[in-house]
């Protein structure tokens, strides 16, 4: 138990201190805390809801993708974000909204994370601290990116604060549909857009530290 656990928590640790370092003025670790705890807690109520739209028997891969997994999982991310953290003092900077968001992100991955581990095994211990965790940091840095543009530039805030929800989901979504279009040799289509995401996500962080 202990090592699954263990197993479950350390990608989200070891992710969240890369993104956490590459802050110019490293934001306030109880803060931190408190957005990964919210991002642990959201795992409950979006299971529930997702085990009651299959429940509905809803078949079509599109619409299990976008709206069941990746529409839920992001909105509440973004909900948390934009209700906690988007008037707080001490996000004052473009970059503290990929610190945060990544926060809350990662706190829901690794709920997902350990969970998955009890039922299926910590032989996919690797696997998932590749693909599901970082897929989930990387969402959340994009989420952050478009946060933080928002809230240093009042031009645009309304559509910036929009694609901070669009812009996930769209990702989010490829990326299920991708494991759930491709049962064989899934990895040949899910590491070329791992690749992608990570070439995005670190532009775009690249981006709001010159900011």
């Amino acid at each position: 138990m202990l090592g699954i656990i263990s197993a479950g928590v350390a990608p989200a640790l070891a992710l969240m201190s890369f993104f956490y370092l590459k802050d110019k003025i490293t934001e306030p670790i109880p803060l931190i805390i408190r957005t990964f705890i919210y991002g642990c807690l959201l795992v409950f109520p979006i299971m529930f809801i997702q085990y009651a739209f299959t429940s509905d028997q809803i078949g079509n891969l599109f619409v299990q993708a976008f709206f069941v997994v990746a529409f839920l999982e992001e909105f509440f991310k973004w909900f948390i974000f934009l209700y906690v953290i988007f008037q707080h003092t001490e996000f004052d900077a473009h970059y503290d909204g990929i610190v945060y968001a990544v926060s809350i992100s990662l706190g829901f991955a690794t709920i997902e994370n350990i969970l998955y581990l009890f039922v299926n095994g910590i032989e996919y211990a690797f696997s998932r601290a590749i693909f599901p965790v970082s897929s989930h940091a990387l969402f959340g840095v994009i989420m952050g990116y478009y946060f933080g543009k928002a809230k240093m530039n009042s031009e645009n805030r309304i559509l910036n604060i929009a694609l901070a929800l669009v812009i996930p989901i769209t990702l989010h979504g490829l990326y299920n549909f991708i494991l759930g279009s491709v049962e064989e040799n899934w990895a040949s289509f899910v590491i070329p857009f791992m690749i992608i995401l990570w070439f995005f996500g670190l532009h775009r962080m690249k981006i709001a530290s010159a900011n």
